[in-house]
């Protein structure tokens, strides 16, 4: 038998994005604990039951987790099952599911996003009463659910105070509040904060829990933080294609990363090697760190030029090609020697 093939240089990193990095070892020993033997399938199983127990301890007493493939399903079935087929979801014009799930939300679910103008990728009572209006019209999406993306975006965190005030002012105006949590963890490491004082403390309703960007192979989890916001969620996560026959492989990874600190530490090391990044380029000839370092990622403006000539020592994406402004994104596997190398170069390409 052939020895698997390694295509890859293992020791390249980049800036890309967290979903480019490898797997956590913590998470792969964990997989690899969850194989043999046969189970329950579809979440029958004793890892999915365990992930309730682990969920709740989290997210806070009630909370609930519905195991998914990917960020993007989760945040359809999540915003599906908080609202019918003719409500409208409101979210920042920057939003992921606006820009980067090439309109799932509205040809998966056909549910109208209402995108909502934000200079740092956040909502407020205040950008959302403009879109707040035309209930019960025929003519108009009607707005009856807001999802906020943290981290956003652009790198900002919404604050525990921030978050809470967006779902008075939902809960108010019979909105539901749904957190797409992707970089969630990051957040919560930047702030100081438990999941549960970012989610189910502030009003949260549901939330689609990240963990590929956090160290997973796959998988993340919705999760129900109030009784009856999610509506014919399990027909709709099979209907949808979001559930897992080996749900075991997702749920045992879940677990290996909430039960111990081994979210908080992955996040908390990405955040780091990001603001090691910005501190490392501030004052560079010709760049300009563009919003605030509040999770892995930075995002800067480079001189005309510079962008081809740096993705060459290590790849990442031009956030705009008409400003020059780019993206550096930081994982749980990077290292200070990756970011001083990386700002390293940068200042020799700008002499």
């Amino acid at each position: 038998m052939a020895p698997p093939l390694q295509l890859h240089d293992p020791q390249r990193r980049g800036f890309g994005s967290d979903n480019q990095s490898g797997v956590h070892p913590e998470i792969l020993e964990a997989i690899a604990t969850a194989n043999g033997g046969h189970v329950g399938a579809y979440g029958e199983d004793p890892y999915t039951e365990r992930l309730q127990s682990v969920i709740a301890s989290r997210f806070g007493e009630g909370a609930e987790a519905f195991p998914v493939l990917t960020g993007t399903g989760g945040n359809v079935i999540a915003l599906q099952s908080m609202i019918p087929r003719w409500g409208a979801v409101l979210c920042s014009a920057s939003a992921h599911v606006n820009t980067d799930e090439n309109g799932a939300v509205e040809s998966v679910a056909g549910i109208k996003l209402l995108p909502i103008a934000s200079d740092d990728g956040k909502l407020s009572p205040e950008l959302i009463h403009d879109q707040s209006w035309r209930w019960g019209s025929v003519h108009r999406g009607e707005p009856l659910a807001i999802t906020i993306t943290q981290t956003t975006e652009l790198g900002t965190a919404y604050t525990a105070d921030e978050i809470a005030a967006v779902a008075e002012y939902a809960h108010s105006h019979g909105m539901g509040l749904h957190i797409d949590g992707a970089r969630l963890s990051n957040a919560a490491a930047h702030l100081g904060l438990s999941l549960k004082e970012l989610t189910m403390d502030v009003g949260a309703d549901t939330v689609s829990f990240g963990g590929t960007k956090n160290g997973l192979l796959f998988g993340e989890a919705i999760v129900s933080l109030t009784p009856g916001s999610l509506h014919g969620f399990s027909h709709l996560r099979k209907a949808d294609m979001q559930l897992a026959s080996k749900m075991r492989f997702i749920s045992a990874q879940l677990i290996a990363l909430l039960e111990g600190d081994l979210w908080l530490r992955s996040a908390g090391h990405a955040n780091a090697m990001a603001t090691r990044l910005a501190d490392g380029v501030r004052g560079m000839p010709g760049v300009e760190v563009t919003q605030k370092v509040e999770g892995n990622a930075v995002f800067a403006i480079l001189p005309p030029g510079v962008f081809e000539k740096l993705r060459q020592v290590a790849y990442f994406d031009e956030w705009n090609e008409f400003t020059h402004e780019v993206r550096w994104v930081c994982s749980f596997d990077t290292t200070e020697a990756d970011v001083d190398a990386f700002v390293a170069a940068l200042g020799e390409l700008l002499k």
